[in-house]
């Protein structure tokens, strides 16, 4: 089994080292697994951190969209490009858990064909927190 994690990216240098040592933590139990950062057009250094990350860590894949296209867009092209038989998605801004990727495997394992996790509780700008179905994917 493999695992394929879709991470879309837009202009979140802050978080990304974060990120990447929570998903690193999480997936060390599977043999197989590849991580998929999609930068949709990032202006702030995202980019070039998830570069250096995949110059040092072959399950790295960076995919790079040279304008923003936007979230449904760079899953789009994570999904052309996954190889895992289980495919996983999360925003870049650590509002989804790392540690919850083995429950969500499990799920699928006992035969799920869909299986959705809520997000972390965060400090989020005004207008995201308002929205009602935020917190859910």
């Amino acid at each position: 089994m493999r695992i394929s994690v879709i991470i879309p990216v837009y202009n979140e240098v802050e978080s990304l080292r974060e990120l990447y040592q929570e998903l690193v933590q999480a997936l060390a139990p599977y043999e197989k697994y590849e991580i998929l950062f999609i930068d949709d057009g990032s202006t702030d250094g995202s980019f070039d951190v998830i570069k250096e990350l995949g110059e040092t860590d072959t399950h790295v894949n960076l995919f790079q969209f040279h304008r923003n296209y936007g979230k449904s867009a760079a899953l789009a092209e994570g999904f052309k490009y996954a190889e895992g038989d289980q495919i996983i998605t999360m925003d870049a801004d650590l509002q989804d858990d790392p540690s919850e990727i083995t429950n969500l495997v499990q799920k699928l394992e006992e035969g799920f064909d869909l299986v959705s996790d809520g997000k972390k509780i965060v400090k989020t700008p005004y207008l995201k927190s308002c929205h009602p179905n935020y917190s859910i994917l």
